[in-house]
C-alpha cells in the first residue's frame, strides 16, 4: 500500500490504515538511525525545502536531519533573510521556491489553514509542519509512534491531554487519530484554555486534573502558550501551575505504568515539574528522537516511492 496523497496537512482526513502505514514506515527508518552510518539512497535527487515561518528548533532540525538521512538535498529557508521582507507573499515565495524543482516544501507557518493555501497553489507535495491553531499532524504521528513503541494498544487507552488546548495544533491532531484508534481521549484544563464545542470531536472535558488524570495510561502535557494569548487566561502562573502542572504525586493518580509525554519545548516548573520531566515515566526525549524516524517515513511516502 502507498500513500495516494499529494499532500500531508491533517490527520483529520485520514484512515486507520493510512496512519497505520506511516508507523509501519517509520518502523523501517528506526532501523536506519541507529547505525554508524544513517544514510539512505531513497531520495537521492529528491529536493526538499523547509519553509519555517515560525521559530523552531526540535520540528526543523527533525525534518532536516530526516531528508538528508534519506539522500535528499535540502533547503532551509528563513523569512528574515528573504524577499518577504520586501513584501512577497507566501504563494509567490513558494512559486518561485519550487520553479528551481522543489519535490516536497515542509511548511510551518502562524496562520491556520496556510498549508492548506499552499498545497492549492504550487505542484510539490506540502507537509504541514505547525499551522497557527489548527494543526500538528507529524507531531501527532510521532506521539502515536511513541505510544505504539511502548507496547501500548491504542483500542481502551485512556490519554489525558492536559493544559492549554485552545491553542494547541498539537492537541487538534492527536484528538483526530487517537480517537479514530479507539483510544478515549481526555481534555484537561481551565474553562477558558478550552475551545468550545471540543465535546464534538469525541473528546470527554475535565476542569479538575486529577479527576481528569485518574486511571489513565498516557499524560500528554501541553505547553502553555503565552505568546499566543491575546489577553491574561488565568490569574497567575503560580495558580495555573498549581492547579494544572504535572507533579509525581498526580502521576501516581494515573494508572500503574502511565507514561508521560510532552511535544515541547517544556516549561520546567510550570506545565511539568523538572522530576517529572526527568523521571522513568517520562518519554519526552524518546518523542524527538522517533520524529526523525517518523519524518522520514513521511517523506519517504509523500516522494511517491511504494
Amino acid at each position: 500500500m502507498s500513500l495516494k496523497r499529494k499532500d500531508l496537512l491533517s490527520l483529520a482526513p485520514l484512515s486507520v490504515d493510512e496512519i497505520t502505514l506511516i508507523l509501519e514506515t517509520a518502523d523501517s527508518f528506526k532501523e536506519v538511525t541507529g547505525r554508524e552510518i544513517k544514510k539512505v539512497p531513497a531520495l537521492r535527487g529528491k529536493t526538499v525545502v523547509n519553509l519555517f515561518f515560525e521559530p523552531s528548533t526540535r520540528t526543523r532540525t527533525s525534518f532536516e536531519l530526516a531528508a538528508k538521512r534519506l539522500s535528499a538535498d535540502v533547503i532551509n529557508f528563513s523569512p528574515s533573510s528573504s524577499s518577504v521582507v520586501k513584501g512577497e507573499t507566501l504563494l509567490d515565495t513558494a512559486r518561485n521556491i519550487e520553479a528551481m524543482q522543489a519535490d516536497i516544501i515542509v511548511l510551518r507557518h502562524s496562520s491556520a489553514g496556510a498549508a492548506e493555501t499552499l498545497a492549492h497553489g504550487v505542484k510539490s507535495s506540502v507537509i504541514n509542519a505547525g499551522d497557527g491553531w489548527h494543526e500538528h499532524p507529524t507531531q501527532a504521528l510521532l506521539d502515536l509512534y511513541t505510544i505504539r513503541q511502548r507496547g501500548m494498544n491504542f483500542r481502551g487507552l485512556r490519554v489525558a491531554i492536559v493544559g492549554d488546548v485552545s491553542h494547541s495544533r498539537v492537541a487538534r491532531s492527536n484528538i483526530y487519530a487517537l480517537t479514530k484508534l479507539g483510544a478515549e481521549v481526555r481534555l484537561v484544563g481551565p474553562p477558558t484554555m478550552m475551545p468550545c464545542g471540543v465535546e464534538k470531536l469525541g473528546a470527554k472535558v475535565y476542569y479538575d486534573m486529577d479527576e481528569g488524570l485518574r486511571g489513565t495510561n498516557v499524560i500528554m502535557m501541553l505547553r502553555l502558550q503565552l505568546e499566543r494569548q491575546g489577553r491574561a487566561l488565568f490569574p497567575t502562573i503560580r495558580e495555573y501551575s498549581r492547579l494544572y502542572g504535572l507533579t509525581a504525586e498526580r502521576v501516581r493518580i494515573a494508572d500503574t505504568g502511565a507514561i508521560v509525554m510532552h511535544p515541547g519545548p517544556i516549561n520546567r516548573g510550570v506545565e511539568i515539574a523538572p522530576d517529572v520531566a526527568d523521571s522513568l515515566s517520562s518519554v519526552i526525549l524518546d518523542q524527538v528522537a522517533n520524529g526523525v524516524a517518523v519524518r522520514m517515513g513521511i517523506l519517504y511516502l509523500m516522494s511517491g516511492a511504494n
